[in-house]
């Protein structure tokens, strides 16, 4: 068997199955566990799937840029945003993490809702500047442009002196065993400091981010109060979040 079409059955289990094993593809090939380790390399190298231990798992599709995210999924993104403005009330602090569901957040927030947004976005922090009772806190530090959000050391410092009521999160991956993972390692510290200082931590992710992986943890599936997806979410893929005690919402 070629070697490319090898890599593109480990693709086609990978979809089918979540997930492969090293030691099961090398025993179902006939061939080295190095071979397989050799292939599971170059398929992460080219950005077909996210290797981790052992084995490989789904790559986020949430690796092209900002401007390319817009045109996925936007139905499913605006379902997904109108639930998560449900849990917001007047009088919370409330952190809004970049991404273009909490873009989407951010565009369907109450005219006359009374509160306190604090984002590290200067997209959701342009977009809320003309809401008339919305406080808006944009913390600074470098541009990461192709999420179009802040990150350094500053930006994970002013995230550490907020106590917010509830922060949604923008997902990169989220995988019951990973956690959640990001594919910037500056971002991975920000977006731990945003989930540390808030009371609930809401995961808005369409369904096509569950069972990924990225490259950098921010913080076990643990951290995540609820998760907010798509009605559409096939059952077994939800319910290991449920089984981790997390609130989930189909939409």
């Amino acid at each position: 068997m070629l070697k490319e079409e090898r890599q593109n059955l480990i693709l086609e289990r990978l979809r089918k199955n979540g997930k492969v094993l090293a030691a099961e593809l090398s025993r179902h090939f006939g061939v080295s566990e190095d071979t397989i380790r050799r292939d599971l390399r170059e398929l992460d190298e080219a950005g077909k799937m996210q290797r981790v231990h052992g084995g490989g798992l789904p790559h986020s599709p949430a690796i092209i840029s900002f401007k390319e995210r817009l045109k996925q999924s936007p139905a499913a993104k605006v379902a997904i945003a109108r639930a998560a403005v449900k849990h917001i009330h007047n009088g919370q602090t409330i952190i809004l993490d970049g991404g273009t569901t909490n873009l989407y957040v951010a565009q369907s927030l109450p005219p006359d809702l009374n509160a306190t947004i604090v984002t590290n976005s200067p997209v959701i922090a342009d977009t809320l500047s003309d809401h008339a009772t919305v406080e808006v806190l944009l913390i600074g530090g470098r541009i990461f442009k192709k999420s179009r959000v802040t990150t350094g050391i500053s930006t994970v410092a002013a995230f550490h002196a907020i106590r917010a009521d509830v922060c949604f999160l923008g997902i990169c991956s989220l995988h019951p065993e990973v956690g959640i993972s990001t594919d910037l390692y500056e971002e991975a510290f920000v977006k731990e400091a945003m989930l540390r200082g808030s009371a609930e931590v809401f995961a808005l992710a369409a369904a096509e981010k569950l069972g990924t992986a990225s490259s950098y943890v921010v913080a076990p599936i643990a951290s995540l109060t609820h998760l907010i997806t798509e009605l559409e979410a096939p059952e077994a893929l939800i319910l290991p979040y449920r089984e981790a005690g997390i609130q989930v919402e189909q939409v």
